[in-house]
């Protein structure tokens, strides 16, 4: 059975992809599982867009390793806030804790109606062996809330809201979020280009 890196040291973003790509013939390993690259070890992510961080990521982790790689950009782009914070999504504070409440703050006099946001997830795969690179986008659409609701997920789940469930991200369980969310859309293309690098 071959084997594909998911480029991530996240538990909670691991068991999402895991779940996602279930049944399909691959070994999957995170970063902790791929022992030539070092634990502190992460990489720069200096690209414009999501899909340059995703490459950059894919292309780094994958020569590093010798595994096929699948990695991914994710963030949370808030339309009154001129779609910040976007690919600083996890650079926007030290913490979860503090970057939700930096981003609520920063909405605190946005009225409802304009507090449109969306999640977008652009995945890279890249074939160290072959050079072969692929690439898929998914986006979900929702609002921001003024304070934080639900358990599970990560990241921005507790704030963002999604009007067709009457929830936030973070109070779906896992099989729901992995049908709607912009990971969830951007792994089941995914499934499909995996078949090509078997």
């Amino acid at each position: 059975m071959r084997r594909l890196l998911i480029a991530t040291r996240n538990k909670g973003k691991f068991l999402e992809i895991k779940e996602i790509l279930k049944g399909l013939p691959f070994e999957l390993l995170n970063l902790d599982d791929a022992q030539k690259i070092p634990k502190d070890f992460d990489v720069e992510e200096i690209g414009k867009n999501f899909l340059e961080n995703a490459i950059l990521k894919a292309k780094t982790f994958g020569r590093m390793s010798g595994f096929l790689t699948l990695a991914d950009d994710s963030g949370l782009e808030v339309k009154a806030l001129t779609g910040r914070p976007g690919i600083y999504s996890a650079r926007y504070a030290e913490t979860t804790e503090k970057r939700n409440q930096k981003l609520l703050s920063e909405l605190k006099n946005i009225p409802w109606s304009k507090r449109a946001a969306q999640f977008r997830c652009v995945v890279a795969i890249f074939d160290p062996q072959t050079k072969k690179l692929a690439s898929s986008e998914g986006i979900c659409q929702g609002k921001i809330i003024d304070k934080p609701r639900g358990k599970h997920g990560f990241g921005y789940d507790p704030i963002f809201y999604l009007a067709k469930f009457k929830k936030t991200m973070a109070q779906l369980k896992l099989s729901q979020k992995n049908v709607i969310s912009h990971r969830g859309k951007a792994l089941k293309k995914v499934r499909k280009i995996l078949k090509k690098f078997l």
